[in-house]
């Protein structure tokens, strides 16, 4: 069956060259993004809870924007002016630039990774006397922990967000060819908002092997998976695709 369009489990790209403006203007195919999940602050109260008093941390690990986001909003609830000397741990150069949203970027001790988390363990290594805090949602990756223990640095989680399936009711009676999902969460929010889904003629395409899995779980079949060493982008992997299917 050709497909026509696509839904995509995640916010609208905000920049102009998004490979998925490029794949509705060569494939013709109407492209839908909207979020299954979002993000939640906790309350300063509830972080109080947590037993965490920002005053004793020298360094921020940050692996996202919404880590970010809610370090320096829950710094503001609760009176706190981060100091200059604080130095920051980014888990890749995108959280390392927005974190230019809060901060001088030229007169802060910012410390990069390239992408993933593993990445950046030998330069929290190299600062192992710092007293490290690691703003986090609910919903961690479990080998986070593990490596951080494994370092053996002196390291506290702060929940500072949590995530929250979005309600899609509004979506019921509409039909897409493709659905595409990043986490599985974003499956979790199907079957919360669509109890009784029925895929029938419905692709699924799917991010990454934790949300692989969770397709797997739920009895979904999947028709599009990335990242391969052919497709390493889901954009690549819908053009693969379409290009099989649309051309019949």
């Amino acid at each position: 069956m050709k497909v026509k369009t696509i839904l995509v489990s995640q916010p609208e790209p905000k920049v102009e060259n998004s490979p998925y403006l490029k794949l509705i203007e060569k494939q013709k195919v109407k492209i839908d993004f909207r979020p299954f999940i979002h993000v939640e602050g906790v309350d300063a109260k509830e972080v109080r809870q947590q037993k965490i008093d920002l005053s004793q941390y020298t360094a921020i690990i940050l692996t996202s924007r919404n880590s970010v986001d809610h370090f320096f909003r829950i710094a503001e609830e609760m009176r706190f002016k981060v100091p200059d000397s604080m130095k920051y741990f980014c888990q890749s150069e995108a959280v390392a630039y927005y974190l230019q949203k809060y901060v001088v970027y030229r007169k802060r001790k910012i410390y990069v990774g390239k992408r993933t988390f593993e990445d950046l363990t030998p330069l929290i290594k190299k600062y192992k006397d710092e007293k490290f805090l690691l703003p986090s949602s609910d919903m961690l990756k479990a080998k986070v922990p593990v490596l951080l223990d494994e370092l053996k640095v002196d390291w506290k989680r702060a929940t500072l967000y949590k995530t929250v399936i979005s309600d899609l009711s509004d979506l019921r009676d509409v039909y897409y060819d493709i659905l595409v999902f990043f986490s599985p969460s974003g499956i979790e929010s199907l079957f919360k908002n669509f109890p009784d889904f029925e895929q029938n003629d419905t692709r699924i395409a799917v991010f990454g092997n934790t949300t692989v899995k969770a397709a797997k779980d739920c009895s979904l079949r999947i028709d599009i998976q990335a990242p391969t060493p052919e497709t390493p982008s889901m954009t690549m992997a819908l053009q693969k695709y379409i290009n099989s299917v649309n051309k019949k």
